[in-house]
Parts: C-alpha cells; structure tokens; sequence
C-alpha cells in the first residue's frame, strides 16, 4: 500500500497528531517515514527594514534552522516511542507547501500526512490552513489532512 509516507511536522498540535497517524499508517503498511520541517527564509536586509541592528545579531534563519532540527529530533523520538523503526528527519528553507510537495516528489512519496492548520493558526473556522491547503491542492500523491 504505502512504502513512503513524508510527515509535515512543525511542532504544533495537529503536526503531532498528524505524526501519530502516520505511525499508525506505518505499523498498517511497513512503510518509511519521512519527517519533514520547513522554515521560511529571512534574509537579514528583511530584519533591518523595521528598526537598526544591533552589533551582536543572531541571524533569523540560523536560529530557525537550530529550532527546526529539534522539533524533527522531537518528533523522531516520538515516533519511534510508538514502534516505528524507519524514520528519518529533514529540515528545508523555503515556502512550507512548496518544500513539502517537491520533498515529497523527490522521495517518491506514496502519502503526504500533515495537519489542518500549524503554528500561524488564526483560522477560526476554517476547515484548512493555508499550508495544508496549498499541500493537498498541488501534491502529486494522495494527501492525508488530519
């Protein structure tokens, strides 16, 4: 049935309960998993537009990356808690949908899996999220929204 599943994961509460449904999507089917965590890219000109920098700067996407490599190492460990023995984690820059749909492209992906709404939710009412729904509209593989 499945042999790839790409998880979109980016530390929210529906990326997590989108996780435990790959897991048990997984255990169903012995696929791999696939973890992916995208952050948006800030150049350093688009953080001195609002005020000065300071002298001691932490770059934006350095800090980011840094965040993102733990919520795919957080995530990792919670899917093997749950019996997953094939799990890899990836961290991309870019355009959350855009990244998700080329990586799941690129793996070959049977199954994209990822969350209604993430971390930027202010959708009261909504039945999707703006990532989820450009995700599920332009994936070339079916699209589990959880």
């Amino acid at each position: 049935m499945f042999k790839r599943i790409v998880v979109a994961i980016d530390g929210s509460k529906l990326a997590l309960e989108a996780l435990d449904k790959a897991v048990e999507l997984r255990a169903m089917t012995d696929a791999e998993l696939y973890l992916i965590c995208v952050y948006k890219h800030h150049s350093l000109f688009q953080a001195s537009l609002s005020i000065e920098r300071p002298p001691n700067v932490q770059i934006a996407d350095d800090a980011l990356s840094q965040f993102a490599k733990e919520v795919v190492e957080d995530a990792k460990n919670r899917a093997r808690e749950h019996g997953a023995t094939k799990v890899r984690g990836f961290v991309r820059s870019g355009k959350p949908s855009k990244e998700i749909v080329k990586f799941a492209q690129d793996k070959g992906a049977d199954l994209i899996v990822i969350g209604a709404h993430g971390t930027n939710s202010d959708t009261e009412g909504m039945f999707l999220g703006s990532v989820s729904h450009r995700v599920a509209s332009t994936a070339k593989c079916p699209t589990l929204v959880i």
